[in-house]
């Protein structure tokens, strides 16, 4: 589906069953992973669970109707979402419509708050939500990043919403000056049997990971792949893998290395293999806290449009952006941002990660203690969260 259909009248299909107990909304690639893990551990405690999703393959596959992949059109900053914003209100309009018209029991919104929220102040103003006076319930997994920017949406969540689950046990206190039922349920990452796609391994290729965002990937991707071709210029072994989140982001790829005469040199993976690496260059995004998990070295690399990163310094005051770093308030990855993520640098930083003994033995120690503060709590996981509120 492409936002062209939404824009020609397209309309999400009826429940194929009667009876919709969950309707899930997350329109990111990590939001619907996350999302998918809760529902399929929901639904192995109650198989009767008839749950439908505005979001992606991992929810369809974890047994949730699809009634539109969202996550096909995951954008980030101002800039992006102004010049896709008829699709978003055609979008809008068509989720509303449709929870108003099947009333499932209840809504579960997946990060993702510029329209999340949104939707969730018109079934408050339409009296569809509980809080408004209807019978949906308004649920929220993975909380918006109140503690780095707009803090004062905390006040509004709590207006709306009826239970909020965390990922990070800092944000329960983010929420202590609110009305609003916060439960810490564990990271994912690390819930259950959870396997992380990564793992260390020193005799692999390194990683790159440029993220799962069209625009993200066309700034970020071909900084890496230079800093890489760079590098081998001083260690001719060196080899490197990309991983990309669907096939079009891997056409996307495709184009750009072979604009940079680097496809012979840098392996394409899809994100549904297991990989191992030696070191890491990723953008800020949920492969970042994974390669951490994983206590693989390496940097973070990011650039976005300079009309989004200008308002990003202005709005955001927080002395991280990759979360692993905010966590722990220091550097497990060096940050290059803007002009200092360019190959030069990145290449001698390529070079730290794979040389320097005490480079790895501080990764995998800081690694050690993101695990311990991310760990699930004894008293139930993001499944147990869900089931009780439905």
């Amino acid at each position: 589906m492409s936002a062209s259909d939404v824009k020609s009248g397209f309309s999400f299909p009826s429940p194929v069953n009667s009876g919709v107990d969950l309707l899930v909304i997350a329109g990111e690639h990590s939001g619907d992973e996350h999302a998918a893990q809760m529902v399929c551990d929901a639904r192995l405690r109650d198989p009767d669970l008839n749950v439908v999703a505005i979001g992606g393959r991992h929810l369809e596959e974890a047994g949730a109707q699809l009634l539109f992949d969202l996550t096909h059109f995951s954008v980030v900053g101002f800039y992006e979402v102004l010049k896709n914003y008829g699709f978003f209100k055609k979008l809008f309009t068509e989720t509303i419509d449709w929870i108003r018209r099947y009333e499932p029991k209840a809504v579960c919104f997946v990060d993702y708050p510029g329209f999340n929220l949104r939707v969730a102040q018109e079934l408050f103003d339409q009296k569809i939500s509980k809080k408004g006076g209807g019978p949906v319930s308004l649920l929220y997994y993975i909380s918006p990043q109140v503690w780095a920017w707009k803090a004062k949406r905390r006040f509004k969540m709590a207006d709306l919403l009826d239970s909020l689950a965390v990922i990070f046990p800092f944000e329960i206190e983010t929420f202590d000056d609110t009305s609003l039922e916060t439960v810490f349920v564990g990271h994912p990452f690390l819930a259950g049997e959870y396997d992380l796609p990564v793992q260390y391994d020193p005799d692999a290729p390194m990683l790159l990971l440029p993220g799962s965002r069209s625009a993200a990937v066309n700034r970020i991707a071909p900084i890496m792949f230079n800093a890489f071709h760079e590098c081998k210029q001083h260690r001719a072994k060196i080899e490197a893998r990309c991983i990309y989140a669907n096939d079009t982001l891997k056409d996307q790829l495709l184009d750009l290395l072979y604009k940079s005469n680097l496809r012979k040199d840098i392996e394409l993976v899809s994100n549904t293999e297991a990989i191992g690496a030696s070191a890491v260059l990723t953008s800020s995004g949920t492969m970042s806290l994974k390669c951490a998990l994983a206590g693989i070295p390496g940097a973070i690399v990011y650039r976005v449009h300079p009309v989004t990163y200008a308002l990003g310094r202005f709005l955001i005051k927080v002395p991280y952006i990759g979360i692993a770093n905010f966590i722990l308030d220091k550097a497990l990855y060096p940050e290059f941002i803007q002009e200092a993520a360019n190959p030069g640098t990145l290449a001698k930083e390529i070079e730290t990660c794979l040389e320097r003994p005490e480079r790895i033995r501080n990764t995998l120690h800081m690694s050690a203690q993101l695990r311990d503060e991310l760990d699930k709590p004894s008293d139930g996981d993001a499944a147990d969260w869900l089931l009780k509120r439905i």
